[in-house]
């Protein structure tokens, strides 16, 4: 089975805002010790979301007016720190599907990518303006089109980037290795069987 190309992402926007938001913070690593990634979304920023005794802090997570939504806004060098794969586990488990920020930690915009989000990068200014109009509008359609590389919100668009490798990897659905792996393993086998020294 092929897996999907993704060449736009369309859901209402929460915005995150800092910089040098670290892999620790998306994921404290006390959370980290389960044998699968399932249920981590609960924990998505967990320690700047909760207090001690498990209430809310004020986070936009916590808001009910951005309850659903699904493309992340942020600052710069976004994931930082570890190269734990945790964190975009974390926020892919928790509903989110794209990233709009600043920057990104090579690592996490990698990892990002092998599950299929894309990682948008847009100028300081133009985050402000979708984050204006999301606050302005929590209901509001953002559309993160990948090939195009651009953002529509609201009768607008601003440029957003991605680097060709991501990019490319979306488009043509080639963005999980492991799914790839699998999807030649019948040409794999095929070959095995003309080799000799696998024959005998």
């Amino acid at each position: 089975m092929s897996l999907a190309k993704i060449t736009s992402v369309t859901g209402r926007g929460v915005p995150v805002t800092g910089n040098d938001i670290d892999t620790d913070r998306i994921i404290p690593a006390r959370f980290m010790k389960c044998v699968t990634f399932d249920g981590l979304g609960e924990f998505l920023f967990y320690d700047v979301r909760k207090n001690a005794d498990g209430s809310d802090k004020p986070h936009p997570l916590n808001e009910a007016r951005f309850k659903g939504g699904t493309i992340l806004l942020s600052g710069a060098n976004f994931g930082c720190g570890s190269s734990r794969e945790h964190a975009p586990q974390a926020i892919q488990k928790y509903g989110f599907k794209a990233i709009i920020a600043e920057g990104y930690a090579e690592i996490f915009f990698g990892n990002s990518t092998t599950l299929g989000i894309p990682c948008m990068t847009a100028a300081r200014e133009d985050i402000a303006k979708i984050a204006a109009a999301v606050e302005a509008d929590p209901k509001l359609e953002i559309t993160v089109d990948v090939g195009a590389q651009q953002v529509r919100f609201g009768g607008q668009s601003v440029p957003a980037t991605i680097r060709e490798s991501g990019r490319d990897a979306l488009i043509n659905g080639r963005w999980d290795a492991i799914g790839e792996l699998m999807e030649g393993l019948p040409a794999v086998k095929a070959t095995a069987t003309t080799l000799p020294y696998l024959a005998a």
